[in-house]
């Protein structure tokens, strides 16, 4: 499982004095027990569960960063790149736009999505088709394109 995956990353980085990749797995760990403890009751946390989080925050460092540069702060948004490519270890990797558009289109077809009125629910079939290993902006713009058609 992916959470034992990160548990053991954080101690082989805090036995190396790892500051930086000690610090991104420590989020990482909280954010997953929060998950797992948010709601009625304690539940184990699925890998799918555990890619989205991380995704979560790599994003949010991502536009850290772009925030940073543009505030004249390039030393704080090398930082906050540095732990998105920490991050960016436990992700899948990014599927390429031929690869995306194909799974797409497949999905769309299959769920007879055809209408501009079906974007939520051919939104919500893409998304499970792509898996989380593309952006919600890169799909939503090709579902779009699709049902346009």
């Amino acid at each position: 499982m992916l959470v034992a995956q990160l548990q053991a990353d954080l101690t082989a980085a805090m036995k190396a004095r790892d500051e930086l990749t000690t610090s991104v797995l420590r989020m990482a760990v909280a954010a997953v027990k929060e998950a797992a403890v948010s709601g009625t009751e304690a539940r184990e946390v699925s890998d799918d569960e555990v890619i989205a989080l991380l995704s979560k925050e790599a994003k949010r460092r991502e536009e850290a960063a772009t925030a940073f540069t543009e505030g004249g702060r390039p030393e704080r948004a090398e930082r906050e790149l540095a732990e998105r490519d920490v991050l960016a270890r436990y992700l899948p990797q990014p599927l390429s736009e031929e690869e995306l558009a194909s799974l797409v289109s497949t999905a769309l077809d299959e769920g007879g999505f055809s209408e501009p009125s079906q974007m939520g629910l051919a939104m919500k079939a893409a998304m499970a088709a792509v898996g989380g290993r593309a952006d919600g902006k890169a799909v939503s713009a090709l579902v779009k394109a699709h049902l346009s058609r």
